[in-house]
Order: C-alpha cells, then sequence, then structure tokens
C-alpha cells in the first residue's frame, strides 16, 4: 500500500509538472490532468486483500474476546455481589449472635446484681441483732467480737465479714437463744464441765472422753441420730453459757482454756462417736471464732503423741502454740505449769474437790519437786495456841509420810502427829490432817522418796483460833 500511494504520488507530479510548464493551460489539459488522476492508483493485489481479511478477524476475535472479557467481567462481579451478600449475611448473623450474648450478659449482670442485693439486704444487720448478749451495732465490746472474726480469717475483711454473716444466720437457723433454756438433765455432767481458771484468768473448760467408755452412756448418746442431735445440741449449750460468761471489754479476758482427758478413750473405732465428734467440732469452728486460748491434752496414749508429732510441721506456729500435749506419767504436771493446784481437779493431781472442805481455792498450794532417793521436811511454824490445820499431797505417791509437833521450848517433847508409813499411789489421794498446839513451836511433815523418779508435793495449811 506504501508503494502505490509513491507511484500514484510520482504520476501526478508527472502530469502536474508537464501542465506546470505548459505557458498554455487549456480545457482539455485540465480533462487530460483530471483523467490521469483517476487512472494513476492500481487496483489492490491479491495479499492486500487477505491482509484486509485478516484485519478484520483479528478485530472480530478482538471483539469477541472482549465480549467473554465483559462476561467474565460481569460473572466475576456476580461472584462477588453474591460473596458481598454472603458476607453481609454472616455479619448480621454473627451481629445477631453478638446481641444475644450480650442481651444474655446483661440479663447475667443483673441477674448477680439482683443477688448482690439480696445479698446486702440479707447481709445488713439490724441493729437488734446480737452475738453472745453484745449488739453488734450498739456496742464497744462488739469490737472485740469483730477482731475474732478478722483473726479467724487472717484479716481478710471480706472473708471475715462472710463467716459474721453466716454466724449471723446460723444462730437463728439453730435457735441459740432458745437453746439456753433447755433441760438436758444430768446424764453428760461428767462429759464436760468448766471449773476454775488458769493462772492468767482464762476459765477452764474439761472434756472427758473417757466417760463414754460406759457402755450405757455411749448407747444413750450416740446410737442413733436423734441422740447424737440431742447431744451436739447439748455440747453447743454448754460451750454458749462458757462464751456468755466472758467479759468482752477491750482489756478483758475472752477467751478459755480446753483440757482434753483421752484416758480410756473409746478411740477412733467408735465411728458414731467420731462422726458426733467432728461434727460439733465444726460448728465449733465455724461459729465460734478464736476462743480457745490454749488446748492441752492429757492421758494422752503413746500413738496420739506420735501422730501428733507427726502432723505438727503441717501447722503454723501461732497454731502449734495452742496445743499442749502430755502422756499420763505428765498430765499433773503439766496442767500446774497453766493451772494453779489448788484449782486443778482432785482427779487430775490438784487439790480442788466438791463439798465442804476446811480449804477453798482460795487458799494458794506450795508446790516442791522431790528429788530421787531424798527426804524433804515441810515446817509449819507456831507462835501461840491455835489449831493448825494442813493439806499434803504427793502426785502418784509412792513415798514414806509422817509428821511431829516439835516444840520451841528446849525442855519440850516431841509429839509424833503421825507415824511414818508408805503410802502407795492407790490409798490416798489427799490428807488431810489437823494438830492443837498449845505452845510456841512448829510441826514437821517428812516426805522420803526412795524412788528412781522425781515427785511433785503438794501442801498448804493454815490457823485457826482455839475457842476458850
Amino acid at each position: 500500500m506504501h508503494q502505490l500511494s509513491q507511484a500514484s504520488e510520482g504520476g501526478n507530479n508527472i502530469v502536474g509538472f508537464i501542465i506546470c510548464t505548459s505557458k498554455f493551460v487549456t480545457p482539455v489539459c485540465i480533462v487530460i490532468l483530471f483523467m490521469a488522476s483517476i487512472y494513476s492508483f492500481p487496483a489492490l493485489s491479491t495479499e492486500e486483500k487477505k491482509e484486509v481479511e485478516v484485519t478484520e478477524e483479528k478485530k472480530e476475535v478482538e471483539v469477541k474476546e472482549e465480549k467473554k472479557d465483559v462476561e467474565v467481567t460481569e460473572e466475576k462481579k456476580e461472584v462477588e455481589v453474591r460473596e458481598e451478600k454472603k458476607e453481609v449475611e454472616v455479619t448480621e448473623e454473627k451481629k445477631e449472635v453478638e446481641v444475644t450474648e450480650e442481651k444474655k450478659e446483661v440479663e447475667v449482670t443483673e441477674e448477680k446484681k439482683e443477688e448482690e442485693v439480696t445479698e446486702e439486704k440479707e447481709v445488713v444487720v439490724p441493729e437488734e441483732v446480737e452475738i453472745w448478749g453484745i449488739p453488734l451495732l450498739a456496742d464497744e465490746r462488739s469490737d472485740v467480737i469483730l477482731l475474732k472474726f478478722l483473726r479467724a480469717r487472717d484479716f481478710k475483711v471480706k472473708d471475715a465479714f462472710t463467716m459474721l454473716k453466716n454466724t449471723v444466720r446460723w444462730r437463728k437457723e439453730f435457735g441459740i437463744d432458745a437453746l439456753v433454756l433447755e433441760d438436758f438433765g444430768t446424764d453428760w455432767d461428767k462429759v464436760v464441765f468448766t471449773e476454775g481458771h488458769d493462772k492468767q484468768g482464762h476459765p477452764v473448760c474439761y472434756n472427758v472422753f473417757g466417760e463414754f467408755e460406759n457402755k450405757d452412756l455411749y448407747n444413750k448418746t450416740f446410737s442413733d441420730e436423734e441422740k447424737r442431735n440431742k447431744f451436739i445440741r447439748w455440747r453447743i449449750q454448754v460451750l454458749e453459757k462458757s462464751v456468755r460468761s466472758l467479759d468482752f471489754s477491750p482489756t478483758a479476758i475472752s477467751t478459755i482454756v480446753q483440757v482434753n482427758d483421752l484416758k480410756n478413750s473409746p478411740g477412733l473405732g467408735k465411728s458414731n462417736l467420731r462422726q458426733a465428734t467432728n461434727q460439733a467440732l465444726q460448728l465449733l469452728q465455724d461459729n465460734y471464732p478464736e476462743f480457745v486460748a490454749k488446748q492441752i491434752f492429757i492421758n494422752v496414749p503413746w500413738w496420739y503423741l506420735a501422730f501428733s508429732r507427726m502432723i505438727s510441721p503441717f501447722f503454723t506456729q501461732r497454731t502449734k502454740s495452742k496445743f499442749v500435749f502430755a502422756g499420763p506419767s505428765k498430765s499433773a504436771e503439766t496442767l500446774f505449769k497453766y493451772i494453779a493446784p489448788e484449782l486443778v481437779p482432785i482427779q487430775y493431781g490438784g487439790l480442788s474437790r466438791e463439798g465442804e472442805q476446811e480449804f477453798t481455792t482460795a487458799d494458794p498450794v506450795t508446790e516442791v519437786t522431790i528429788k530421787p532417793a531424798t527426804k524433804h521436811a515441810v515446817e509449819f511454824p507456831v507462835s501461840e495456841k491455835s489449831h493448825l490445820v494442813w493439806e499434803i499431797r504427793v502426785v502418784g505417791w509412792d513415798v514414806s509420810y509422817q509428821a511431829e509437833f516439835v516444840p520451841s521450848a528446849e525442855d519440850g517433847y516431841t509429839v509424833i502427829v503421825q507415824k511414818n508409813r508408805k503410802i502407795a499411789p492407790a490409798d490416798e489421794s489427799v490428807i488431810s490432817n489437823g494438830f492443837k498446839i498449845g505452845e510456841a513451836g512448829k510441826v514437821v511433815l517428812t516426805i522420803d522418796n526412795q524412788t528412781s523418779k522425781k515427785k511433785k508435793l503438794l501442801y498448804r495449811s493454815k490457823t485457826k483460833p482455839i475457842a476458850e
């Protein structure tokens, strides 16, 4: 095509040249020139036609491909639209799920708020509520009570408050105020009793498990659930009365000492006793916090001592300081460390006993340790006419004892008040004696310990005027 255009351009130039160089331009020339311009372009060749056809086919293909591209694009758009619709639907479903969850969370939150409000309503302690006879909100002594709950929960305020709330609820449900007035008879009077106080002024409560060696008492107490529940209520009553007798003033003593006698205890094999004991202990721990200053276990069997030593490392130092264990041979001596002998019951080596006696718990006792294979003399000097009375006890005895009066005058005669005699452990627990004195002098008691063990000697005396 390029060649054809060049050829046509060449022919035109020649004809033009002829015309232009002719000095005479006539109409004939113009006609010639016109005809030359018409016949100067030759016709298209076959190859050129083919090229044109190919070009047209390419165009058609390109058009078809463009249509296909458009169709593919439209399909993609449709797919994208569908995916967008699916995403929208999934998003809407998620939103619905989230809304549902939010509603549930709101409902749960509202329920929690309702529960908290309910708890707050329950927790609010009205002014008339009392514990152990003391109003919780209208008495300065309540500070001592609140401090007990805090100590019981390691000063965690929330836990202590929960414990206090539960105790108030339990006292109401258990009917403590009515329980104090119930009459349970006298069957268990020797099982648990309160007597005297320790050297710091704490009331002392004795728990005598050996009493349940009596089969009749055991069956009467533990043979069925009703009897066990009755015993537990009685045990709670005893403690409640003891606690109510305490002085809750900030500077007063508001704890007790417990002495637990394991002599002849039925032991772990008695499941009914163990069940009732555990139930009672749980109630005491949950509702009577920090009321025990010392737990003294006496007449402890060897296996119990071994067990206590084994578990001791698992207790805190504060807990361990509250527990004291003593075997049969050390029980009285251990009690005397914490309780004055005149206040220790006679069955535990002391001088306190029921009924009218010459001496009372107000009369102090002197303690002396007699070494093995030695004698010890006790002197009671008297300067005027009087009636001298005395009490003497050697824990475990197995010693010889005698008493005599020695006048102050050189020419006086010694008077034998009590001949020398050997006293076995089972003979007498306490020896009480007296001597009317008409002149100045002294009464001498001689205790001869020929055993290989040291002995604990207890004695006291007083004079009374002689009626004329």
